[in-house]
């Protein structure tokens, strides 16, 4: 995409974060990964008048490859944390979420929206008011509940426990102090209970395994009992399952961590197979998914912050909140959570 076209999309980006005249964004990358983002933020965040800086930290030293939820170059690094808590609104070109520093800079008012997808796919899926509405729909549903139960035809029926930990819902932009979004997004999800999550989930052929970004081949069946994964049992897919969790050599990693469904009819399931670079935000955010995910909670304010960490959107699954569909085999059952064209 050529810098002209990408800085126009964060244009509109920063335009629905509401950036105005006067206000300090900074722009926070690393290395050499995304200088062309950093740019066309840089430059679109000019056209509108805001004080626009550009805070570039060292490459990360190499690892071991696992994905590593909250740990970032900021951790060695306070003094840029307190930088980044001036500011009225961070762009993210790093990836921030579930560290202990995004915790600290959205605790002091700063908006953040991460952006690390692949730029095509930014274009594709630009925000809208529109999609924010329905988001915002499902998320009140879900913060009145009590009860989350999830089935399918694959075997899977597992309850939640819900309402003790805050609901969230992503749109894909942020106007709002202290508030956090990734762009793309379209999906609402909350935490059950710490030991509030019992039953059985079927992960079945063409469900999603996230950070893998890959399609499940065969099914995997996890055993849960009091919010603790007691057993994974399958063929290949559960084998490479186990041997990730177990490469971080963390007991807390078998904990369930976020759920939810969902809403962008934009979002396609088969996402993977055009942009194989990013992190599979379209497939957490095509419409009707239901997705659960191990490890960690302290996102939601809980007291799991394991790095070892797993989303699995799973198709053609049914969604009940306190009995009422939600979902019903992967699409959604209330009216105004769908786009206009299919209420």
């Amino acid at each position: 995409m050529d810098i002209s076209t990408l800085t126009a999309i964060c244009k509109i980006q920063l335009e629905l974060s509401g950036v105005h005249e006067g206000e300090k964004v900074v722009v926070l990358s690393q290395g050499n990964e995304r200088l062309d983002y950093a740019d066309a933020f840089l430059a679109a965040g000019q056209m509108l008048g805001a004080r626009m800086f550009h805070m570039r930290l060292p490459a990360p030293m190499p690892t071991n490859g696992a994905w590593a939820v909250g740990e970032t170059g900021l951790a060695a690094n306070p003094d840029a944390v307190e930088a980044l808590k001036q500011a009225d609104m961070v762009v993210d070109l790093i990836f921030l979420l579930f560290s202990d520093e995004q915790m600290a800079i959205q605790a002091a008012g700063t908006r953040i929206v991460t952006a690390v997808e692949p730029a095509d796919l930014l274009a594709r899926l630009i925000p809208t008011k529109e999609l924010r509405e329905r988001v915002e729909v499902g998320a009140e549903l879900l913060s009145k509940a009590k009860v989350m139960r999830i089935t399918s035809e694959h075997g899977t029926d597992v309850t939640y426990r819900i309402g003790m930990y805050p609901t969230m819902s992503e749109y894909g932009y942020t106007d709002q102090p202290g508030r956090w979004d990734h762009w793309p997004a379209g999906f609402v999800f909350t935490g059950g209970a710490d030991d509030g999550v019992d039953g059985q989930i079927v992960v079945a052929p063409g469900d999603v395994l996230l950070p893998f970004n890959s399609y499940v081949r065969d099914p995997i069946t996890y055993t849960i009992e009091k919010g603790i994964i007691r057993d994974i049992r399958g063929g290949l897919d559960a084998e490479l399952v186990k041997s990730y969790m177990a490469g971080f050599n963390d007991p807390r990693g078998f904990g369930m961590s976020h759920v939810g469904w969902g809403l962008d009819e934009r979002a396609k399931w088969h996402g993977l197979t055009q942009f194989p670079g990013g992190m599979g935000m379209e497939l957490r955010s095509f419409c009707g998914n239901v997705m659960f995910s191990t490890g960690p909670n302290n996102e939601l304010g809980g007291p799991n912050d394991t790095a070892c960490h797993l989303d699995i959107p799973m198709r053609n699954c049914s969604l009940f909140l306190d009995d009422e569909p939600v979902v019903l085999n992967g699409e959604l059952a209330i009216r105004e959570m769908r786009p206009a064209k299919a209420a």
